[in-house]
């Protein structure tokens, strides 16, 4: 995994706008729609993050939150002009990690993005190749009730 990010977006501007700030720093791999993304993208273990408009024409951007988290924890910023409590509620409670209303701040977007990649860094679950030391007590505890002694 390198620094690509996911980006998702209908909106030839707004994915260029995005893209074009964020290259540099991340490689940004755009999609214009959700079912191509979904269906070229694997794994997602190549992507740090996923920037996910809510609002695609082929399939809701909740629909494509849902694939995505049937097979990866990577951390999913949505990207949307629905600002609704509810939109944002069902975004979040669906598995997106962030929510982002249009219009946005591109620096305060990136802000985000390297928050929920930090966060990712830092409380990811440990790698199926981690080594995991285990020591084993062999005193069995004992357990009293009642001013009564029984083995546990």
């Amino acid at each position: 995994m390198e620094n690509k990010i996911l980006l998702i977006e209908d909106d030839e501007e707004i994915r260029n706008m995005i893209k074009d700030y964020l290259t540099g720093e991340f490689e940004v791999c755009p999609f214009q729609n959700g079912k191509s993304a979904v269906e070229s993208s694997g794994d997602y273990s190549e992507y740090l993050l996923a920037l996910i408009d809510l609002m695609l024409p082929d399939m809701s951007g909740m629909e494509v939150i849902k694939a995505i988290r049937r097979i990866s924890i990577i951390p999913i910023i949505t990207i949307t002009a629905k600002d609704n409590d509810t939109d944002k509620s069902l975004g979040l409670n669906l598995g997106a990690d962030d929510y982002v209303v249009k219009p946005f701040s591109l620096i305060e977007l990136t802000a985000r993005i390297k928050a929920n990649i930090r966060r990712a860094r830092t409380y990811q679950q440990p790698s199926q190749n981690t080594i995991v030391k285990l020591r084993i007590w062999r005193s069995i505890p004992s357990v009293t009730q009642s001013n009564t002694r029984a083995k546990a």
